[in-house]
């Protein structure tokens, strides 16, 4: 199949987009099952390293949609991949939860305290203060520091909640050293991703409702963009940024594959 009749290949933010909280935004369940009808491959992005990719599949088909866990992938998944490529087999101290630790076991990462390879801080529901500071004392002995995401704080329940780029802020401060961040805005997540699908950048379309995130990482990454106006950014906001989508809908609902 020529490049010109090959089917676009969709990568798609998850909360904002298709979700809000556990609630399916209005279209976006139809929006993927067009996607299978069509036969289209994609893949659902989501900076939270905290949920194993079968927890996200349960959490997508409980708001009604049709995905495999091979549809979706996180910030932990990249975070994997990226150590992977650096040092196969190596060693972590890790601070996270179980999506972390799964993506790093599936590469054959060994967890350890003791003069690890890296310490990599992810998403957790609490941040035990004795594991930050055995954090701290290795990155300033000198461990290179990785941290899943930049996302300083995200939503709860009772509202908002500290998250892994607060805490990394927090390391970085009593350290000196900065964390290498995998995630968006990051073009190293997409890449990640596409090589996950064996796509290409021309043939892939980034789907977003984040300026900053997810429009910035796709146009860095040389992928077509779609901002979706569900979540964080506005209509009135785009004029802000000195970089625009290609396009702009209302939601996922009126894009047609």
């Amino acid at each position: 199949m020529s490049k010109k009749n090959k089917k676009k290949t969709y990568l798609i933010d998850m909360d904002g987009v298709l979700v809000h909280g556990q609630k399916a935004i209005p279209g976006a369940i139809d929006f993927i099952q067009r996607l299978l009808d069509g036969k289209h491959r994609f893949l659902v992005l989501t900076n939270n390293s905290r949920y194993t990719t079968i927890d996200l599949q349960h959490r997508l088909e409980s708001s009604g949609f049709k995905v495999k866990a091979d549809n979706i992938y996180s910030s932990a998944k990249a975070a994997a991949a990226f150590v992977h490529s650096q040092k196969p087999e190596g060693t972590a101290y890790v601070i996270g939860d179980t999506g972390l630790y799964q993506a790093l076991s599936e590469i054959n990462y060994s967890f350890t305290d003791y003069n690890p390879d890296y310490v990599i801080l992810g998403e957790t529901e609490s941040y035990p203060y004795d594991k930050i500071i055995r954090a701290i004392r290795l990155i300033s002995a000198g461990v290179p520091f990785i941290a899943t995401n930049p996302d300083p704080s995200g939503p709860s329940e009772d509202g908002l909640v500290p998250a892994c780029g607060a805490v990394a802020a927090l390391i970085e401060s009593a350290t000196g050293f900065s964390p290498y961040f995998v995630g968006k805005p990051n073009p190293l997540m997409m890449r990640t991703a596409l090589r996950y699908l064996d796509e290409h950048s021309e043939n892939a379309v980034m789907i977003g409702d984040r300026m900053d995130t997810d429009v910035k990482i796709g146009l860095e990454s040389g992928l077509e963009t779609i901002l979706v106006l569900t979540g964080v950014t506005s209509r009135a906001m785009i004029n802000t940024f000195p970089y625009r989508p290609n396009y702009v809908y209302d939601s996922v609902a009126d894009i047609q594959p």
